[in-house]
């Protein structure tokens, strides 16, 4: 990794790695096959024997990573082809979409909102592999503590006034209640026929036996990296608190849900973790 460029958010980094995991060990096809972020990050040559990286215990999360990418990008597909031309990515990480979809970027506007440090990171390591710059790509950095991520949103040219489509995966388990009901009332705030994904996490209680160690030690994890986990949702709870910011057509996409669209024909027992539902909003 290039050591003169400020350093990607570390969770990214395992995110990515999970996925090229995915797709270099898993029985093939791949849920998801995003070889580029591997690229991107150009990791040491050992790094499957991170302890982070361990080929069974981290088999079912793996999956999940794969599975949350693909659900997004098939949601994506399906509503640009319906006419929306814009895609607002909540916490974009080294999200390569458009990259990968170049013949799409030409109709397609993708905002990437994240931290500046891991933006800057990735826009230098694009140009490094040869990636041109695209007047439909928007980086979007925000120091989320200080600033409005809707009114740089807006400075970067997004169209309030049209639909959009908006991905936000990993992020409401890091915010409180409150910020996530603030989430959710900026969301109610975009055009009518925006369609937006958010992932959040169970209670414990509510997770499979077979996923609950790996979970209990990312939460140790999180807290000892300074970025705890803060909020954990039943599928009541979330829809509760959707309805409290004013949003009518919420729906969940559980594990079931997921199972049952991209797994129902595969015999390899693949299948993702437990923990982590969709909630999906329609305006």
């Amino acid at each position: 990794m290039n050591t003169h460029l400020p350093e990607p958010n570390n969770t990214a980094v395992r995110t990515t790695l999970w996925r090229a995991l995915h797709v270099q060990i898993d029985p093939a096809p791949p849920i998801f096959n995003d070889t580029l972020r591997l690229q991107l990050i150009q990791p040491d040559k050992d790094w499957q024997t991170r302890p982070d990286m361990d080929k069974e215990f981290t088999k079912r999360v793996r999956v999940s990573i794969a599975t949350r990418a693909r659900f997004v990008e098939d949601m994506v597909e399906t509503y640009h082809q319906q006419g929306i031309n814009q895609y607002l990515i909540l916490g974009a990480g080294l999200d390569t979409f458009a990259q990968r979809h170049p013949e799409r970027m030409s109709r397609l506007h993708v905002f990437e909102i994240d931290e500046p440090n891991t933006l800057t990171w990735k826009q230098q390591r694009l140009a490094e592999l040869g990636y041109s710059t695209s007047d439909h790509l928007h980086y979007v950095a925000v120091d989320f503590e200080k600033e409005s991520w809707w009114e740089a949103l807006l400075a970067a040219g997004f169209v309030p006034d049209q639909p959009a489509v908006v991905c936000c995966t990993g992020l409401s388990l890091y915010l409180t209640r409150e910020a996530n009901l603030q989430l959710l009332q900026q969301f109610g705030q975009l055009a009518k026929g925006s369609v937006c994904a958010m992932t959040f996490l169970l209670p414990m209680s509510e997770i499979e036996d077979a996923d609950k160690m790996l979970m209990e030690i990312s939460m140790k994890g999180a807290e000892r990296s300074g970025n705890p986990f803060q909020s954990q949702f039943t599928h009541n709870k979330i829809l509760q608190l959707a309805t409290e910011a004013g949003l009518q057509q919420a729906s969940i996409v559980s594990k079931a849900d997921l199972l049952e669209r991209y797994f129902a024909h595969r015999t390899d027992h693949l299948e993702p973790a437990s923990g982590e539902d969709v909630l999906v909003i329609k305006l």
